[in-house]
């Protein structure tokens, strides 16, 4: 049954550990793991039907390649690719984008979520661009301090069931409405 709440989501030290990632000499990522419990929150979150739009920097050839080899690129009903768009996180562009794939419209921002691991792009991104952030603070890699207003994240998520459970509360405060 389709969710009110949609996802979207980062890659890089969000679902990928990017300390894994093998590159090819034109640096492209031909493979990576993911984070324990990253791949099942996914593949959960895909099979009870919330729509997932993957809103990540990078190129696109990377992404296809790891999650095809990962069975996972089919949990995504859209991807917003830097690599296309001609931008990075926290460009408004890269959110709009991927909203004009999910044929959103401004009166949907209220049920669009933004998973992501780095505070200046995806929570800072999200913010601006007047949908939910969350942050999953799993990752040493990143910024860890708000340096200002933006970066402060709507909720903060330690690992992947806490993620799990903000998922179904937002999804339950959509069904009130």
């Amino acid at each position: 049954m389709p969710k009110n709440t949609i996802i979207f989501i980062d890659s890089g030290d969000t679902l990928i550990d990017e300390s894994t990632q093998i590159y090819d000499e034109r640096g492209v990522v031909t493979d990576a793991e993911f984070f324990p419990e990253a791949k099942e929150t996914l593949l959960r979150l895909c099979r009870e039907g919330f729509r997932i739009a993957l809103v990540a920097d990078g190129k696109n050839e990377s992404f296809h390649r790891v999650y095809e080899r990962h069975g996972l690129d089919g949990c995504f009903e859209t991807w917003t690719i830097s690599e296309e768009v001609g931008k990075e996180k926290p460009a408004a562009e890269m959110f709009s984008d991927a909203m004009k794939k999910m044929r959103l419209t401004d009166d949907d921002k209220s049920r669009v979520v933004m998973i992501g691991n780095n505070l200046k792009k995806d929570v800072a991104g999200a913010n601006r661009f007047g949908i939910t952030s969350i942050w999953l603070d799993i990752s040493p890699r990143y910024f860890h301090t708000f340096e200002n207003e933006d970066m402060v994240p709507r909720h903060t998520v330690r690992q992947y069931g806490e993620l799990l459970s903000l998922i179904y509360r937002i999804e339950e405060s959509q069904n009130l409405l």
